[in-house]
């Protein structure tokens, strides 16, 4: 499994199934505007064995932002009870190939779990290639997670606010071009268009190439294409947490993790009484 970009293959997961110390993740989400639900589509249709990771509910329910970092505790009990052991070789996938298992990879190395990984082109390949599936919901057996927040991987408004400031960050923005620049509405209510004064703008579908990671070349020129000094730390954000953490992913595989990602990401600042940028950065 021994990988600089944290993927391991169908053919690796195929051949590994019901081993005992391997949890298989299934952390599908969408878009609200979608209309698709990730619990039901996993009901539908999941790999043998997988466990269904909630973004929305193993979180913060009481900021009133969405699928917020929840606390140690909480994620503790929710982890134990998907049968995830913070010591487990774990692998997440999602529905689309590579859009909200980064997500989940990223929370879960950030709760202290050092053995994470992504399948390469998800659901989407395993399903391709014919492999096979199960319906209904897996039954775990529960398992002990003692959760380790890195409170230094998580960036707040505060910090994202002072360190931009003083300009020893970097912030890179992985929404769609037309909503950094403010001139497509923000899906959620009451968040404002624009981004964040001094952000730079590297949407994640540069990074994903048909459900897959692109490859390291790729992944370079969008980043110098974007403006960012590879010497400098970064900070990721996106409109609430989720795609910013697939430019962490990529990043991390040019051996450039970012410092943090601001979880709070455009809904908090868009939403707040800071500043927001028009039009290009």
């Amino acid at each position: 499994m021994t990988t600089t970009t944290r993927l391991v293959s169908t053919e690796w997961l195929a051949s590994h199934l019901g081993e005992p110390d391997l949890v298989i993740v299934d952390g599908s989400w969408h878009m609200p505007a979608t209309g698709r639900k990730g619990y039901d589509e996993y009901l539908t249709a999941h790999i043998p064995g997988a466990v269904f990771f909630d973004i929305d509910a193993i979180a913060d329910t009481t900021s009133g932002l969405p699928h917020m970092l929840p606390s140690e505790a909480a994620f503790a009990t929710a982890a134990a009870g998907l049968g995830i052991s913070r010591d487990a070789r774990i692998v997440v996938y999602d529905s689309a190939g590579l859009f909200s298992a980064p997500r989940v990879w990223w929370t879960l190395g950030v709760f202290g779990a050092p053995n994470v990984f992504i399948l390469d082109g998800g659901l989407p390949k395993w399903l391709a290639e014919g492999r096979p599936t199960e319906v209904g919901a897996s039954t775990p057996a529960p398992a002990r997670f003692d959760a380790r927040l890195e409170p230094n991987r998580v960036a707040t408004i505060e910090q994202v606010a002072h360190r931009l400031a003083i300009g020893s960050v970097q912030v890179l923005d992985a929404r769609a071009p037309e909503r950094f620049r403010g001139e497509a509405p923000e899906p959620r209510a009451g968040v404002r268009p624009g981004h964040i004064p001094g952000a730079r703008n590297l949407p994640f579908s540069d990074v994903v190439k048909d459900g897959r990671l692109a490859d390291a070349a790729t992944i370079r020129a969008a980043v110098e294409a974007a403006g960012i000094d590879r010497s400098k730390p970064v900070i990721t954000s996106c409109g609430s947490g989720v795609t910013a953490a697939i430019l962490w992913f990529a990043l991390d595989s040019l051996g450039m993790p970012p410092v943090a990602l601001y979880d709070g990401s455009w809904t908090e600042w868009g939403s707040s009484d800071q500043p927001a940028a028009i039009g290009p950065a």
